[in-house]
């Protein structure tokens, strides 16, 4: 019996990753292994990996707040008692193999693992590794990236180049684009642009296609939007649609069948961060990034550029989408040579088996 630990969470850019490889050792190993996560007591990993199947456990581990907080004196003793836990946690499930994703989590767990001798292995999803995981690289044995040039950040010979591991089958031929269209209630006729902030949403892009709306004045619109507001924004961008009725334009808090959004896509305008990118590689669609600025290390402006800069895809900054983006995008959608070429590109970086490939690094290790 194998037994796994991974640990990764605070957003689901750490937790799906994990989870992906989790049902990737499944598949590889099925009841010859034992998998434990563990997570940062409540963070959202302690609802979404139960929610899936799997046995997690908590560390009190807590974040510094960048402001000057009382609770920011405890961030060290919650960092002494994680290491603590973790030490216990490792000993009595007895792991042969640590593997971290990123997350407030991930550090004492695979510092701990490595001064008890236990092999660990550090995924890093972005094209800027963290502080935490240039620290733990000095003691992991593998590294598994998703973009080049990372040995800037980590040892040339523990780094492998294994990609983002998604859940879900994300790849070029996809839906039936009219099955996609018809699902949105849009026309053969006109592209389609498809605008994505993540389940919450985001300002910049909402406030984008406001501009974009109010910039038609009434005149029909030469594209067609599959605009996916967020959560939080959802009854705001539903009032001004209503206030600005606008032919061609799905609008809705979050989208249930991102297979047909791709499908139907011509364009996508998103943010960067390391997953969704990983996704647009896999479908092959040219794409616009606004990285958000609001990210530790600016790291979301550091994977656009590494794609901007092999012209796999275009960036826009955050302050400059509200006005620029949709111009941009209705520009190269008149382009065809340059669609093409955005998405040759993009699909150039793809890899289809990124979990697979982890879990290849997990047994050579374990055996």
């Amino acid at each position: 019996m194998k037994r796994i630990i991974l640990s990764g969470g605070g957003t689901g850019g750490h937790i799906y990753p994990a989870v992906a490889v989790a049902e990737a050792l499944g598949r590889h190993y099925g009841a010859n292994a034992e998998l434990l996560f563990v997570g940062a007591e409540g963070k959202m990993e302690m609802e979404k990996v139960p929610a899936l199947g799997y046995r997690i456990v908590g560390l009190p581990i807590a974040g510094m707040q960048r402001r000057l907080e009382p609770r920011n004196l405890a961030v060290p003793f919650k960092a002494v008692l994680s290491v603590l836990r973790a030490r216990r946690i490792i000993r009595d499930f007895g792991a042969d193999v640590v593997v971290g994703f990123g997350g407030y989590a991930s550090g004492p767990v695979l510092w701990t693992a490595q001064r008890m001798g236990v092999p660990t292995i550090i995924q890093e999803q972005n094209s800027y590794a963290g502080v935490t995981n240039k620290i733990l690289a000095r003691g992991a044995r593998r590294i598994c990236v998703a973009y080049e040039g990372m040995e800037r950040f980590f040892p040339a010979d523990r780094i492998v180049h294994t990609g983002n591991p998604l859940r879900g089958r994300f790849c070029k031929q996809g839906a039936d684009r009219g099955e996609a269209l018809r699902h949105f209630g849009l026309a053969a006729a006109k592209p389609v642009v498809l605008v994505v902030g993540g389940s919450l949403g985001t300002r910049t892009l909402n406030e984008m296609m406001k501009a974009w709306v109010l910039s038609l004045g009434g005149a029909p619109a030469p594209v067609q939007v599959i605009w996916q507001t967020g959560r939080y924004y959802e009854r705001e961008m539903r009032e001004f649609l209503a206030a600005h009725p606008t032919d061609g334009v799905w609008q809705g808090p979050f989208i249930d069948r991102m297979d047909y959004a791709y499908a139907a896509a011509d364009l996508v305008i998103s943010r960067s961060g390391a997953c969704t990118v990983s996704e647009l590689c896999l479908v092959a669609k040219p794409t616009i990034f606004v990285p958000s600025p609001n990210v530790a290390e600016d790291h979301q402006t550091k994977n656009a550029r590494a794609l901007a800069d092999r012209g796999a895809a275009l960036m826009v900054r955050d302050d400059q989408a509200v006005a620029s983006a949709m111009p941009l995008a209705v520009g190269v959608l008149g382009d065809p040579a340059r669609l093409a070429s955005l998405s040759r590109g993009i699909e150039a970086l793809a890899i289809d088996d990124s979990a697979e490939r982890i879990v290849g690094e997990i047994v050579k290790l374990i055996g």
